[in-house]
């Protein structure tokens, strides 16, 4: 009889829950499950669990969630489970050697891009603001650098027009379930050879923050529209009417039969807000004002008048 394989996985957030819920349903032993700790969330502050330990606990698996993976403790509770591979998808920290060398049979990471490019916190987010025609997810093995390691295997999805950060996130996710079963299933058999990774192509998405979501309407129309995408659904891409905050989830390219400074609202069809940019124009179509709710523009115009000639900012 084959011994099954013995896993100790870690990972954090929603996008590393199908790739546990995968290796799990697969027959693959995941003795340890470290995520990070509970964190306050929402306006009362609760201490809310990671997906990933929700997930574990339906398949039942020991969770522990260390302050530090730097500590003693936390190398000792590894070690002791003798795992034949470390698997990591968003997990969130930068593993120290000492932990890496613990598996068997290596430390597999999965990351949501076509390494070597799009290193780093957000290759989802910054593939679809930098108009890539494809991404894809990667299994490699694990070094001390940040996502550096040698390439295991790939599989590619193209960007659809209408993707947002959110639709390609869920739709990579899933696809990562399937590779990291793959590729432990290869690594097992020995049918897998790790390829370095080329340097020269290499390229980072650096961690977003809330202020990358501001909308330069002296930008062109296109790169607008996919940072509004690529931001969608945080940090939100915005814009300010007065003082007043604009939160822009959708919107679609327009001609700009006009010379009006960027961030201009320039006539359009009825029912349109139609905005002026460095090159072409662009017609939002969901929008979330100060009444907190995400509405089609014609619902928000009917109680918010933003008249011809105002200037976005």
């Amino acid at each position: 009889m084959i011994k099954p394989l013995n896993v100790i996985f870690m990972g954090t957030p929603a996008f590393a829950v199908p790739a546990l819920t995968a290796i799990s349903e697969a027959g693959i032993r995941v003795c340890l499950v470290v995520t990070q700790p509970d964190r306050p969330k929402g306006r009362g502050r609760k201490l809310s669990p990671p997906p990933v330990k929700t997930a574990a606990m339906h398949f039942g698996v020991e969770i522990v969630q260390p302050d530090s993976v730097k500590s003693d403790g936390f190398y000792e509770r590894v070690a002791e489970h003798r795992p034949d591979f470390l698997v990591v998808v968003a997990y969130g920290h930068i593993l120290p050697r000492r932990i890496l060398e613990v598996p068997v049979c290596g430390a597999v990471n999965l990351h949501a891009s076509l390494l070597p490019k799009y290193r780093g916190p957000a290759p989802i987010q910054w593939a679809i603001i930098n108009g890539e025609s494809e991404t894809g997810v990667t299994t490699m093995l694990m070094d001390t650098g940040l996502d550096t390691g040698d390439i295991l295997l790939s599989s590619k999805t193209p960007i659809e027009p209408e993707d947002t950060a959110g639709t390609l996130h869920d739709r990579l996710a899933r696809m990562g379930g399937g590779l990291l079963k793959q590729t432990l299933e290869g690594m097992k058999a020995g049918t897998l050879e790790p390829v370095p990774q080329n340097q020269a192509e290499a390229s980072y998405a650096p961690l977003l923050k809330k202020s990358d979501g501001r909308i330069d309407w002296t930008a062109p129309a296109e790169a607008i529209a996919r940072r509004i995408r690529g931001m969608n659904p945080w940090p939100l891409a915005h814009t300010y009417f007065g003082d007043k905050r604009l939160n822009i989830y959708k919107a679609e390219l327009r001609p700009a039969d006009s010379d009006a400074p960027p961030g201009t609202v320039i006539p359009g069809f009825s029912g349109e807000l139609r905005v002026a940019t460095g090159y072409g124009a662009l017609s939002i179509l969901e929008i979330q004002g100060a009444s907190g709710k995400r509405l089609p523009i014609q619902d928000f115009l009917s109680g918010t008048v933003i008249p011809e000639g105002s200037r976005l900012q």
